[in-house]
């Protein structure tokens, strides 16, 4: 698979997208690295118990899914900046699943986990995301990343070994790959309980299949997540550039 051109302010493709992007110009871009996502089947009547009730669901097959997601992110900062030293990379681990909208699929996180306590108070604020601020290390030898995540408040902990095991694939339309990875929005609430979307833009995930050692993960059973299946779908992607828009009302 050819590597994909950079995104510029003249050549951007939304074309993939469900839905037209906001009629507002992005806020942030950043750049995703090395990401593993680590999926887990759980039932859908568990899951309605965790998921807020304005957010309809969404499954594959009947079953609804988890994913544990350790990634690091590089090149962040907002439109018309320049990035800031020490808040423009760090490491982030998302424990997540999937919702839709208006018929807008995108993701619902249950937690997200970074090393920089600055950006976790910011997306707490302006995103309304659960961020918990946590000590990350993230080493790469060839291939093969090996990542610690421990959250300061509390026990929730993530460390794992992965690496890719083929080369860069794109998603066939209606596959269960595509039915996890391409979702071009994420979902959270207003503090009155009002469900808001944020839009992102990338390219198609260039996905390859990997393989991965879990030595320690609390981050589902912490949060009272009880998943079907130990033995988790992996996916791995190298490197995703981004754009994010401001929330809007996810009816919108």
């Amino acid at each position: 698979m050819k590597e994909p051109k950079h995104f510029n302010e003249n050549n951007w493709d939304d074309s993939h997208r469900q839905w037209p992007l906001p009629r507002l110009p992005w806020t942030m871009m950043q750049t995703w690295n090395d990401l593993l996502f680590a999926h887990y089947p759980i039932k859908i009547e568990v899951l309605e118990k965790l998921v807020p009730h304005v957010l309809p669901i969404d499954s594959f097959d009947g079953m609804g899914w988890i994913g544990v997601v350790p990634f690091h992110m590089t090149d962040i900062r907002l439109r018309c900046l320049p990035p800031v030293p020490g808040t423009d990379r760090f490491p982030e681990l998302n424990v997540r699943t999937y919702v839709t909208v208006d018929g807008k699929p995108g993701v619902y996180f249950f937690s997200l986990d970074a090393s920089n306590l600055l950006a976790v108070r910011t997306a707490q604020t302006v995103y309304h995301l659960p961020y918990k601020h946590a000590d990350m290390n993230v080493e790469r030898n060839g291939d093969v990343i090996d990542y610690k995540s421990k959250r300061r408040s509390g026990s929730q902990a993530f460390e794992c070994t992965y690496k890719p095991t083929s080369e860069p694939y794109l998603a066939e339309k209606g596959s269960f790959d595509q039915w996890l990875t391409e979702r071009y929005c994420l979902y959270t609430l207003n503090k009155n309980g009002a469900p808001l979307r944020c839009d992102i833009l990338h390219r198609p995930w260039p996905l390859q299949h990997a393989e991965a050692e879990i030595n320690v993960n609390t981050m589902l059973t912490k949060q009272g997540i009880s998943v079907e299946n130990d033995e988790p779908i992996l996916h791995f992607a190298k490197k995703l550039e981004v754009r994010m828009w401001p929330l809007v009302r996810a009816n919108d």
